[in-house]
């Protein structure tokens, strides 16, 4: 089990319940497969550095989990399919 980080970028016009069910979806889906989520945070609105799907601002979110390679494929296979998620990006984080 390693240690990742995943950085989302959702869509900033989404409603609040929209959006924490969003959240929620890949916090369940690291539970299910046996990781565990260290934390969650939200940074909230913020202008992104070039328009993504001419937005220029997106709800930035940052998840921290242990678990497997096979979570890491699943959530972004399950990002990719969502019409809600600008960005994201999944790295590994280094132990000090």
């Amino acid at each position: 089990m390693q240690k990742y980080e995943m950085l989302m970028l959702l869509k900033s016009d989404m409603e609040d319940d929209a959006r924490e069910a969003e959240i929620k979806k890949y916090t369940d889906i690291v539970a299910s497969m046996g990781g565990s989520v260290e934390s969650v945070d939200k940074w909230g609105v913020r202008k992104t550095a070039y328009p993504i799907q001419y937005k220029t601002e997106a709800f930035f979110y940052l998840m921290t989990f242990v678990a497997g390679g096979d979570v890491v494929k699943e959530l972004d296979r399950v990002a990719g399919i969502s019409s809600d998620v600008l960005r994201r990006v999944i790295t590994k984080k280094e132990e000090k």
